[in-house]
């Protein structure tokens, strides 16, 4: 198992009473994508105001229909299962004083159907996970190490016809050393790549590792052009990265402009909503989905020259908000801004990677080279799958939903594989050869070509792109990475090499993909896609 967010370490817990499981995790086990959820997860557990049909009609709709609707299907109606399931670990999302849950409202939901723990669920889910699994007795979980490769029949020319994986590389980042570990099953639950740009809500391991991984040993990757935003980041004229839930806009938080907001005070009135811009661009206003939302502040920054909008939700009552959001309400008042009083200065950041590695129904990775083919004994789950749930748009909340429902189903499926474990001897593996690699003299060049690749991809493959700007990108991003590659195959490997060497591949097949796709849809939005579908009506 490589990663250890919701995904990961659901798969563990239940994988471990079948044989041993070792977890493989960047930092701190605590340490993933989960950990920073806010929000919550979306299920339907009110059957009498909410049900199935509307949930999936509220992701594909979010999803601009480009979902697969089986997938959507199974997600949906097995998420209460899943939901127990969590539960019954230790989770304890929060409820009214009748007992039933206080489901939260969000941006593109229909229904109150968001389960959560404060505005910290991510991390409650986390720390219930991580508990779990470090009681269990087949799980072990080893903290900063990192997989470098993975090792596939096809790479050792073992197999021409089927492929298989065998297991990976694993780097121990405090001696350097480099291990060979072979697995009757290998699961990808690295997270997504947020950091491959400028401003991210993603924690620092965020480097696209599972889907460079999987990538090199022939796995096919679909939808990387559909990045998520997430339109309200805190403003702090630094990088931006506290994210402020969505949840916010849920409860009543309005969007303004800086001279909205000011015109808003000198009025006297009592409803924002009425001096909102985003009325004009959906008449859900400040509840529109993400994309919606992300791009019409990027359009209102972009002719006011301001540098953040404000979202506002000090019109509702002030304990409501403490009592609601207390991880927000004290980082805001850290930044001294009182969210009970004070406007919430507010960004778009990189946030959720929609697309990934193409895998099936169960989770199994799909071959680039034969679609109707999967790599035996690998599987992609979470954030650096693409499942085919969420289309062009991923609907908030969906997605640790979607984490723990192809962690159960690709656990079912991986159980074929312990009866006809992986037979080759560790010791006819090929060993890595340290001695043949020259120490790297001066690491600035690795942290100067990480800093240009986030740059390119903010200013270039950001919330707009333009046909210029693409091209601009790919003939930046092709000269990076060859002098990544000279660094890679001549240098001793350290943690920054590994990671600038996957986040250059992945940058770039974000690029490639956006080129590709000539219809502006979701989250995916080109100006010259909009120029061209406007002349030819």
């Amino acid at each position: 198992m490589i990663g250890s967010g919701i995904a990961g370490l659901s798969f563990a817990l239940k994988a471990g009473n079948h044989g041993t499981v070792t977890v493989v995790t960047k930092k701190s086990s605590v340490e993933s994508s989960t950990n920073y959820a806010q929000g919550g997860i979306a299920a339907v557990m009110d059957f009498e105001r909410d049900s199935f049909e509307s949930h999936i009609k509220d992701t594909l709709e979010a999803g601009g229909y480009l979902n697969d609707l089986d997938v959507v299907e199974i997600v949906v109606k097995e998420a209460p299962e899943r939901i127990k399931e969590l539960i019954d670990i230790g989770v304890e999302f929060e409820k009214r004083e009748n007992g039933s849950f206080d489901l939260a409202m969000e941006g593109g939901h229909s229904q109150r159907r968001i389960l959560h723990v404060a505005d910290l669920t991510g991390a409650a889910i986390e720390r219930a996970l991580v508990d779990a699994c470090e009681k269990h007795p087949n799980v072990t979980i080893i903290e900063n190490a990192m997989a470098i490769d993975l090792i596939t029949a096809r790479k050792l020319k073992l197999k021409t016809d089927e492929d298989e994986c065998l297991g990976a590389y694993i780097f121990d980042k405090k001696s350097g050393e480099i291990s060979t570990y072979l697995a009757n099953v290998t699961v990808l639950a690295t997270g997504g790549c947020g950091q491959i740009y400028l401003n991210t809500t993603n924690p620092s391991i965020s480097t696209g590792d599972g889907i460079a991984m999987a990538y090199r040993v022939g796995a096919k990757v679909r939808d990387l052009e559909f990045v998520q935003f997430h339109p309200t980041v805190l403003y702090t004229g630094e990088k931006s990265s506290f994210l402020i839930s969505e949840a916010v806009r849920g409860e009543g938080g309005v969007l303004m402009t800086i001279s909205e907001y000011e015109e808003f005070l000198k009025s006297g009135e009592k409803d924002p909503t009425k001096f909102s811009f985003m009325r004009k661009y959906d008449e859900r206003g400040s509840l529109a989905t993400r994309d919606i939302v992300a791009r019409a502040i990027d359009r209102e920054l972009k002719k006011s020259g301001d540098r953040y909008v404000y979202l506002y939700i000090a019109h509702l009552d002030p304990e409501h908000i403490k009592e609601r959001f207390p991880n927000i309400y004290n980082t805001c008042l850290s930044y001294g801004i009182d969210i009970t009083k004070d406007p919430i200065p507010v960004v778009p950041a990189a946030h959720y990677m929609v697309g990934g590695i193409a895998v099936n129904k169960n989770g199994q990775v799909i071959r680039r080279d034969n679609p109707n083919q999967v790599i035996n004994r690998l599987y992609a789950i979470g954030e650096v799958a693409c499942t085919g749930l969420h289309g062009a748009n991923r609907l908030a909340s969906n997605s640790l939903l979607e984490s723990v429902v192809f962690a159960h189903r690709s656990y079912v499926d991986s159980l074929k594989y312990l009866e006809n474990p992986v037979k080759i001897p560790l010791e006819e593996m090929p060993l890595w050869d340290a001695t043949k690699y020259k120490p790297i003299d001066e690491k600035v060049f690795l942290k100067h070509d990480f800093d240009e690749i986030r740059r390119i991809m903010w200013n270039y493959v950001g919330i707009v792109r333009s046909n210029e700007r693409l091209q601009r990108a790919i003939r930046r991003l092709n000269l990076l990475e060859e002098d990544i590659s000279h660094y890679y195959w001549n240098y001793i490997l350290n943690e920054d090499l590994i990671e600038l060497r996957n986040v250059i591949l992945v940058a770039r097949l974000i690029v490639e993909a956006s080129m590709e796709r000539k219809q502006n849809i979701g989250l995916f939005y080109n100006i010259d896609n909009e120029k061209r579908e406007k002349q030819s009506n």
